[in-house]
């Protein structure tokens, strides 16, 4: 005897055994026990969810000679000659290979024949948006006004291509992606029935996979367990059958991308080519990371929910967040998202791949302000002891000079400004991360003809840019005057290293949170 394959060996039977689509198997059990039942219907949703499914059951339901609350008996002449295909009362036309006018003509010719045994004829129509313009106007007037004994039942995955006369004539049900719990739930109850042993954590990555469809899920447990036929399905074999990549893996990239390490990053794509791994599946992978670890950087609250990841990596996940902004990963993203739709039928995966890594580990290559504020984080970082030399010089003038020297201002700060100065770590903290990192970077001054007005300064052209940048420069606004509860000026000004040494820009966040008394000129 063939084998068949176990997605036809377990499709369902009656209602009863769908999975997933429950909002629907519902309405259709109570049009069969009030015998409200429709003249057509539209069955519309993602692949192997279900659709081809529900209509062989319905057109064994509605000619059963003893139905029962889930449907069909499957135990009557009438429900075993359906299941079989032998009965003329079911008919099942693929529009993909049967779209023309002439296909459709067929069947209404055979409509004004009233069925020989059982009550209804059904007409199955799959794939009915393949059908040409001229055989949906075939259709369309025995779909309006059909003989009281016939039923259409159309089923497509693209219902936005079907006319809309046609769908203001159908019962029009939308079936759901089935949830990864569902999915693994089948997959589960399937290998005990098959004798298969199953890791519980590689029939959630398989569930994982199959994207809300059940049929790809049993599609990629028969691969597997064809693969390792009479040995335990581990977590480790699925990923070489799917060719899929462990987080490990991602973790590993991520930590490169971050530190700017080019030729580690491009040694993990070159690990993933040679241990066979397919490029594609790594993409869509490691955007599902970075979605997670986005939601760990960004939530306030606890997501772990969210996230179908185990307490270990979830943990991983965290110590990376804690080191990444959100704005980064979103660019890492846009990205890989990029790279996604364009990667699945090029001929050169590979370099198409350690091109978008690059542009990762390489934010001067892009132009947007989300990579030239990680530009401007990764040159804080290499001018940091260069920047802190310059900040320490003039404490080290001060200590040569006398204990009562004090810095002598024009006039006293005003109390708008003082306010300002006393809070500035608090202001600076309250900042996007990125902004915050250049702000920290540069001296809060006073200036001004009575030195009443806030001065931001720098020796860095760069840092100063970034801050005066309008969403930053606004941003930077609004939190200084909510403290201050004024509308205080600020000013960004670029100075060069004599003048930021000698002095004339005194950073009064320090001298106020010192306490040193500011005199009078």
């Amino acid at each position: 005897m063939s084998y068949t394959a176990l997605y036809r060996k377990f499709r369902p039977d009656d209602l009863g055994e769908v999975k997933g689509q429950d909002h629907i198997i519902k309405t259709l059990k109570n049009q069969l026990k009030l015998g409200r039942i429709g003249h057509a219907y539209l069955f519309t949703g993602t692949r192997g969810t279900g659709k081809t499914s529900v209509a062989k059951i319905m057109a064994k339901a509605v000619n059963c000679e003893h139905p029962t609350e889930n449907g069909p008996c499957n135990e009557c002449a009438m429900c075993r000659a359906i299941k079989a295909q032998s009965s003329i009362n079911v008919v099942e036309l693929d529009a993909a290979s049967n779209n023309s006018v002439d296909n459709i003509r067929e069947i209404i010719d055979t409509v004004q024949y009233s069925p020989a045994e059982g009550k209804y004829r059904v007409y199955i129509i799959d794939e009915v948006h393949m059908l040409s313009t001229g055989a949906f106007n075939a259709l369309l007037k025995t779909l309006e006004e059909p003989p009281s004994y016939v039923i259409f039942i159309l089923a497509t995955t693209e219902v936005n291509k079907i006319p809309v006369t046609i769908l203001s004539r159908c019962q029009r049900y939308d079936f759901h992606r089935i949830s990864a719990d569902v999915i693994m739930e089948q997959l589960a109850f399937l290998t005990d029935k098959e004798g298969v042993e199953a890791e519980e954590k590689a029939l959630r990555y398989i569930a994982k996979c199959a994207d809300g469809s059940m049929r790809d899920g049993l599609s990629l447990l028969d691969q597997c367990i064809s693969f390792y036929l009479g040995e335990k399905l581990t977590y480790d074999r699925v990923l070489d059958v799917i060719g899929a990549v462990d987080t490990e893996v991602f973790a590993r990239m991520l930590k490169a991308i971050c530190e700017g390490d080019v030729k580690k990053a491009v040694l993990v794509i070159e690990e993933i080519v040679i241990s066979g791994r397919e490029l594609v599946w790594f993409v869509n992978e490691f955007v599902w990371y970075l979605r997670n670890l986005l939601l760990i950087s960004a939530s306030d609250e606890d997501c772990e929910d969210m996230i179908d990841m185990s307490a270990d990596n979830i943990k991983i996940l965290k110590e990376q967040a804690e080191n990444i902004s959100s704005d980064v990963i979103i660019r890492y993203i846009r990205i890989l998202s990029e790279l996604s739709a364009s990667i699945r039928y090029s001929a050169q995966k590979r370099v198409l791949v350690e091109i978008a890594v690059i542009k990762m580990c390489r934010p001067q290559m892009e132009t947007d302000l989300t990579s030239v504020k990680e530009r401007i984080r990764k040159l804080e970082e290499g001018y940091h002891d260069n920047i802190s030399a310059v900040y320490r010089e003039p404490e080290k003038e001060q200590k040569k000079e006398p204990e009562n020297n004090k810095p002598i201002l024009s006039a006293a700060l005003s109390e708008d400004v003082r306010k300002v100065a006393e809070n500035w770590d608090e202001i600076v903290r309250s900042l996007d991360a990125a902004l915050q990192n250049t702000v920290r970077k540069m001296t809060l001054s006073i200036g001004g003809e009575n030195d009443d007005e806030l001065m931001l300064v720098s020796s860095n052209r760069a840092f100063t840019m970034i801050v005066e940048n309008e969403s930053s420069y606004r941003e930077l606004c609004e939190h200084i005057n909510d403290y201050a509860h004024k509308d205080v000026k600020i000013t960004v000004k670029y100075i060069d290293e004599k003048n930021e040494k000698s002095g004339i820009y005194p950073d009064i966040a320090k001298l106020v949170k010192s306490g040193v008394d500011i005199s009078y000129e």
